[in-house]
């Protein structure tokens, strides 16, 4: 790559311009134009985005390329802590009791007569309460 600047183009490789579009650009006044304010739609990153986008990019990129052979194998000891005696006994005890309930045989059951022995009194005897 040089640095030496392109030379202008030749007057004939110019466009041409017509007669009455020339007289109208050389009578053209930059102050007739209304003032117009520029809002920009696109806004560029900030920094901190860029920085951000970049630490998620080398983060997956980082996942996708891990060598694998690089681990270590290892074993997995599962430890199941059983019940000791006592909660196995306190269970069985509750379980027997359920089954106990719900398996219950209401016909080993005998007759029984109710006797009161504190009998309610009766109307008659209320009134000659009242009464005295």
């Amino acid at each position: 790559m040089s640095s030496c600047p392109m030379p202008p183009p030749a007057l004939k490789d110019l466009p041409r311009v017509t007669g009455d579009l020339k007289g109208e650009l050389e009578s053209f006044k930059a102050s007739s134009l209304k003032n117009a304010e520029t809002h920009e739609k696109i806004v560029l990153p900030s920094a901190e985005d860029v920085a951000a986008e970049k630490t998620e990019k080398e983060f997956i990129n980082g996942i996708e390329h891990f060598d694998q052979s690089k681990l270590k194998h290892t074993e997995t000891h599962e430890k199941n802590v059983l019940p000791d005696k006592e909660v196995i006994q306190q269970e069985k005890g509750k379980q027997e009791l359920f089954s106990g309930i719900e398996n219950f045989d209401t016909s080993k059951l005998r007759h029984a007569e109710t006797c009161e022995k504190n009998p309610l009194p009766t109307k008659e005897v209320i009134d000659q309460e009242k009464s005295a």
